[in-house]
């Protein structure tokens, strides 16, 4: 059983709301529920009355409620005692970073860092960004670094949590060149033989701005899903065979561009319109805010934070890919 299941169960119990829950847990609602249906799998039994609303527990929900809470306390406090065994780490800098960025936009980020900021030891840790921004809330990393753009914000409380901005760069579409250097699946496609789209999973965060990018364009195109995942990396792997054509971050594709293995799927005049610059942000925790957690000194990500913070930073600590 995924312990996350239990947070999402005692989330529902207390708001009685499925919607609300999956924005509380940062979860599409269709993946909320199949976490809920999940723990009613592992249980053997319906933990939620769906036949009213608001939605309320059955009596073998109540009963598995009152064990989540004993349980997540345990945790909580196993959690510290482990925490407090390790101080020799207490100068590595924990990273929760969504996979788009984990294998692309970090690495150079990180040796950049290190050469103006000076040696730091650095976790990273890779996840899908609904998780990654659950790690950051649960106390699990010292900086979540994330896209951001006003179509799909991250919804953290400014009271709780600083934002920082890193860098930014172009999300466009991409496809494997043909014999000549032009793209194999040119954008717009034609209704009678549409391009085959290497997608986004639903729910992924770069679903979500594909999407809002195709609507925001005004153009008409012609696309059919013909491959789904929630990684850039693999979406990418996928348009080098020439299997369809992606929509993926500068980061992702620079090599690739540079020596002419993947190619604009947009002709000039469209991809200012099919192009969309996404942020990258880092948030962390402001201190003080743990509410009651065994907080370890992390005097390394503290002076990191305020160098990253300084008025007039250095570019090195920066990047930009267009």
């Amino acid at each position: 059983m995924d312990t996350q299941w239990l947070e999402d169960f005692m989330s529902l119990a207390e708001t009685r709301s499925f919607s609300r829950s999956a924005e509380w847990r940062h979860v599409s609602q269709p993946a909320f529920s199949r976490r809920i249906r999940a723990l009613e799998a592992w249980a053997g039994t319906d933990l939620v009355d769906r036949s009213v609303w608001p939605v309320r527990l059955t009596p073998a929900g109540d009963t598995l409620l009152a064990q989540a809470v004993l349980l997540q306390r345990q945790l909580q406090a196993t959690r510290s005692m482990l925490r407090a065994h390790a101080r020799a780490s207490a100068d590595t800098v924990e990273f929760a970073v969504p996979h788009s960025l984990a294998f692309t936009f970090f690495p150079s980020w990180i040796a950049g860092l290190r050469q103006s900021f000076g040696p730091l030891r650095s976790r990273l840790i890779a996840l899908n960004v609904a998780d990654a921004v659950s790690r950051l809330i649960e106390g699990g990393c010292d900086l979540l670094i994330a896209y951001h753009h006003p179509w799909q914000p991250i919804s953290l409380d400014p009271a709780r949590y600083e934002m920082l901005p890193l860098g930014e760069e172009r999300f466009t579409p991409w496809s494997a060149p043909d014999a000549n250097g032009q793209p194999r699946h040119a954008l717009p496609g034609q209704p009678a033989a549409p391009l085959p789209l290497l997608g986004y999973a639903p729910g992924a965060y770069l679903a979500g701005i594909t999407d809002q990018l195709r609507r925001q364009s005004g153009l008409t195109l012609h696309l059919d899903t013909v491959h789904e995942t929630d990684m850039a990396e693999g979406l990418k792997a996928m348009a080098l065979q020439g299997h369809g054509l992606a929509f993926l971050p500068a980061s992702t594709v620079l090599r690739e561009a540079q020596a002419g293995n993947l190619v604009p799927a947009a002709p000039a005049e469209l991809q200012e319109r099919l192009s969309v610059t996404l942020e990258v942000r880092a948030y962390r925790e402001r201190p003080g805010q743990e509410e009651g957690r065994t907080a370890q000194p992390r005097n390394r990500a503290r002076a990191l934070w305020r160098w990253l913070s300084r008025p007039t930073p250095d570019p090195l600590a920066a990047s930009s890919c267009v």
